[in-house]
C-alpha cells in the first residue's frame, strides 16, 4: 500500500478548507493509500494501442438546418405594441 501520512491528510484537508479529526485522517490516509495503489496497478497496463479519448460516448452537436422561415407581418405584430409612431414601436425616451 502506498504509504499517505495521516499528517499529509491533514494539510490536504487544510488546504480544501476541511476540518478533519485525527481519526477520520487515519482512515482517509488507509482510503488514499488503496486508491493509489490501484492508480499503480493500471500503469502496469500497455496501453500503446489503445486511442486517448475524453468521453464514453462519442459528442456530436446536433445543430438543425439554418434556414429562413417568414416571420410576423408588420400590421399583425403592431397589434400588440402600445405605440406606434410612422410604423415603429414607440418607447420612453431613456436620454433627455
Amino acid at each position: 500500500m502506498a504509504n499517505i501520512s495521516k499528517e499529509e491528510v491533514k494539510h490536504v484537508a487544510n488546504l480544501a478548507r476541511l476540518a478533519i479529526t485525527d481519526e477520520e485522517a487515519v482512515k482517509f490516509a488507509l482510503q488514499l493509500g488503496a486508491i493509489t495503489d490501484f492508480a499503480k496497478q493500471l500503469e502496469e497496463l500497455d496501453t500503446t494501442n489503445v486511442v486517448p479519448t475524453t468521453h464514453v460516448l462519442p459528442l456530436v452537436n446536433v445543430l438543425r438546418e439554418d434556414k429562413a422561415v417568414k416571420g410576423l407581418d408588420r400590421e399583425t405584430m403592431m397589434l400588440n405594441v402600445k405605440e406606434q409612431e410612422a410604423g415603429q414601436v414607440k418607447v420612453p425616451s431613456i436620454m433627455d
